[in-house]
């Protein structure tokens, strides 16, 4: 081979490519050249939950109607149904959550409608102006109230907070100044017309709904909410982690407090009547028990269930007295033995579809577009 054949066979061969000196490249997908691949995306949502915040907007909105549509009736029975929807979110943040069962979460109560009562006839505040200064009464005796009852588990816990709650209505019944043990009338809403009067009391109550529902439905999904997740599933794990439970189980127990002291204004501010029988009655608690317990512990969904299962069978069966509370403490018996999660632990066992979402799910982008 001559030496111009060798040059040019030689200069047919194309030079080796170096290897990049930069970061590399984002891997390529099949399909049009230069296409990156698709990371994994967290999704904080899903298609039910979107149809379930669908859904609880529009009832919002048709309860905020109601006042041009609905008569007296309907509007009370609707108040008083978010007044039972409510009440079950704040015990189950307490005890779902919190790991703190009280059965005195009707001392709440009674301070709340009795601090709207007092405001109201001796303070001569307007009632719907002295509503949510009436929850700055709940949240002052929440404070020492926890001092004495943080140091208690388990069943002293709730032994202690019923203690609370009969102190307060033995005490309540010996004040001549809210009535005594007779009680007191909002005589202060004759100042408002009929209409006025409904339109307060069911947006009153629309306010307390988001303030409960949508307020707890945001702790649990901030930071917050992942500590309280490991909270309910093993108090000791999460302090194990950094979980400060004390300080924890002390908001929670404010944030309750509040919460159920607003459903006592709201419940009294309709029914216009408050006494102690009635406002520190145990019942309360018989009812938020059931609701939640019947309904499913520890999500934003059960106590919605259970809410309106419970108001649907006090609507049909409440006249049979005593055998229809034999009747619900048993149902309350059979669920928390062959259910403990309740009746959406069974549903979203079986179907993976939140009305509210609350967790993340990690999906690839590719399946996500």
């Amino acid at each position: 081979m001559t030496p111009n054949v060798v040059t040019a066979a030689l200069a047919t061969v194309e030079p080796a490519t170096p290897a990049p000196s930069g970061p590399p490249t984002p891997a390529t997908r099949p399909g049009p050249v230069g296409t990156p691949a698709a990371g994994p995306v967290v999704e904080r949502h899903t298609r039910s939950s979107r149809i379930g915040g669908t859904l609880a907007v529009t009832a919002l909105l048709v309860m905020l109607s109601l006042p041009w549509w609905a008569d007296a009736g309907l509007m009370r029975s609707v108040v008083e149904l978010a007044c039972y929807i409510a009440l079950a979110q704040m015990w189950n943040l307490l005890a779902g959550y919190g790991g703190m069962v009280s059965v005195g979460q009707q001392a709440f109560i009674g301070l709340g409608g009795y601090a709207l009562f007092v405001l109201s006839e001796r303070a001569g505040l307007d009632p719907f102006l002295a509503a949510p200064l009436a929850l700055l009464l709940p949240l002052l005796v929440a404070v020492p109230a926890h001092a004495l009852l943080h140091r208690l588990d388990g069943p002293y816990f709730s032994i202690g907070t019923w203690v609370v709650a009969e102190v307060l209505r033995l005490w309540t019944s010996t004040q001549d100044a809210v009535g005594s043990g007779s009680g007191m009338t909002l005589r202060a809403m004759a100042q408002h017309e009929a209409g006025t009067r409904e339109l307060g009391t069911v947006w009153l109550a629309a306010a307390m709904l988001v303030l409960t529902v949508g307020g707890s439905l945001w702790l649990l999904r901030s930071r917050h909410g992942l500590a309280l997740t490991a909270l309910r599933d093993n108090p000791v794990a999460a302090a194990s982690q950094g979980v400060d439970v004390r300080r924890l189980r002390l908001l929670i127990w404010l944030a309750a407090a509040v919460g159920t002291g607003l459903v006592g204004v709201v419940y009294y501010l309709s029914a216009l009547r408050i006494s102690p029988a009635a406002a520190y009655d145990v019942n309360w608690s018989s009812i938020c028990i059931f609701i939640v317990m019947v309904g499913g512990i520890g999500s934003i969904e059960g106590p919605l269930i259970g809410a309106v299962l419970y108001f649907a069978a006090d609507r049909l069966f409440g006249q049979y007295g005593a055998t229809y509370m034999v009747a619900l403490g048993l149902m309350t018996i059979a669920v928390a033995l062959f259910a403990p999660k309740g009746l959406w632990g069974l549903w979203s066992r079986r179907v993976d579809a939140p009305w509210f979402a609350l967790r993340r799910r990690l999906r690839r982008g590719d399946d996500a577009a």
